[in-house]
């Protein structure tokens, strides 16, 4: 049973991360409603699965040199990744806007209060 349950419980709160992150960063645009947050929670599922931990790996130097400031960098990317494969995936009617750069920049370091906040709780 742990195993059906956990994906579900994982999926819901990357949505809930989602919806939090476009909720306090107003200038990140989505459109879709809640099939937006349950295919984005799925994407972000499958990027900290498998993108992430390959991003810190390689950045384990910056990161030591930087004193972890660089996850701010890795979460622009985690970001920029949803972004893209939403747009890859083309699900009528749900997208995602980044207007520029500085939205990815502060998108990243809420996303990342957000996540240690998440991790505190479980």
């Amino acid at each position: 049973m742990n195993f059906i349950f956990k994906p579900i419980v994982r999926i819901l709160l990357n949505a809930g991360i989602l919806y939090l992150l476009t909720q306090l960063v107003p200038t990140i645009v989505f459109t879709g409603g809640w099939k937006f947050f349950v295919i984005g929670g799925v994407v972000l599922g499958l990027i900290n699965l498998v993108i992430k931990p390959i991003m810190k790996l390689l950045s384990f130097p910056a990161m030591l040199i930087t004193g972890g400031l660089f996850n701010i960098v890795i979460n622009m990317a985690v970001l920029w990744f949803l972004k893209y494969f939403i747009a890859a995936i083309q699900m009528e009617g749900v997208t995602l806007f980044f207007p520029n750069f500085a939205t990815y920049a502060i998108g990243a370091v809420v996303f990342g209060l957000i996540n240690w906040a998440a991790g505190l709780i479980i």
